[in-house]
């Protein structure tokens, strides 16, 4: 299969690619690693008048550490980052997430931000920014803005971008050095999108009870959801079995009805997510450091 006739730029210029997104606006597409994009073109999924190659732009081929986060380029391959020594000392969470993503071919040409941007709900790296409560970094040839990862990611494979926009760079923040953290999912077989994915950390205070509790969910609804009521249980808590159990039966409740589909039914579904809940947090909590 081959895709639809299409006007091609590569610009070598940040400035130059937002003009080209302000000028096409509805009708354009960015390529950066094209895993996603590429197979819908061909498949005649997506019929983009104008295609912006954004891979010669320099300015965005980063890993860089900032004040509170880090700070990912929109260039950047998923394997860059699963090799980054800055990545792998500091953020390991992320490297194991990284791992999770199909297999190496694929995070060889695939890249963070754009696996952001297209905001598969069954993808692990939304789902990880929702759970650290990172942001991304929007620009347009007039404006930028920063959006919470929460509100970034709208619906089935929807976010907040804008006609005009771009998504130049993914912020995930810090674990806290004492925090336990984990990822897990259930796939069918290895490289496979996951039915059911679990990203979870944990931040013990000085009694050693959990003081701060995020977890977010891939596969369970159109997409990431970030567990709140699950968190509430707890917090306050030794995570003991009780706890666990209790976090998975809230858990349950999370998967979206209409998650039924040929791989499986809501009810597997439910059932997969309250298992992996006990199992993320238990691996998370030990993880907590003294």
């Amino acid at each position: 299969m081959k895709p639809p006739r299409f006007q091609y730029a590569a610009p070598r210029l940040l400035d130059e690619a937002l003009t080209l997104l302000d000028q096409y606006r509805e009708d354009v597409k960015i390529l950066a690693g094209g895993q996603s994009l590429v197979p819908l073109l061909n498949m005649r999924l997506a019929g983009p008048s104008y295609i912006v190659d954004i891979n010669h732009i320099s300015e965005l081929q980063y890993i860089e550490p900032e004040d509170g986060y880090l700070a990912i380029g929109a260039t950047v391959r998923q394997r860059q980052v699963e090799r980054s020594a800055l990545v792998q000392e500091q953020l390991p969470m992320l490297v194991e997430a990284v791992q999770h993503i199909g297999h190496m071919q694929i995070r060889n040409r695939g890249t963070v931000v754009g696996s952001i941007a297209h905001a598969d709900p069954a993808a692990e790296l939304p789902a990880l920014l929702t759970c650290l409560n990172g942001e991304v970094l929007v620009q347009s040839a007039n404006s930028e803005r920063v959006i919470k990862a929460e509100e970034f990611f709208t619906g089935y494979l929807s976010t907040a971008l804008e006609a005009g926009e771009m998504l130049t760079e993914v912020r995930f923040p810090w674990i806290p050095p004492q925090a336990g953290w984990a990822f897990m999912e259930f796939a069918r077989r290895s490289g496979d999108y996951a039915l059911v994915g679990a990203a979870a950390v944990l931040t013990p205070a000085l009694d050693d009870r959990c003081m701060v509790a995020h977890i977010a969910y891939l596969g369970i609804a159109g997409a990431p959801v970030r567990a709140h009521a699950v968190e509430d249980v707890l917090v306050g808590t030794m995570l003991d079995d009780a706890t666990l159990d209790s976090a998975a039966e809230i858990a349950r409740t999370v998967v979206s009805e209409d998650m039924s589909d040929v791989h499986a039914t809501t009810e597997y579904r439910r059932v997969l997510t309250a298992e992996l809940t006990r199992r993320v947090l238990k691996a998370a909590w030990e993880r907590r450091q003294p």
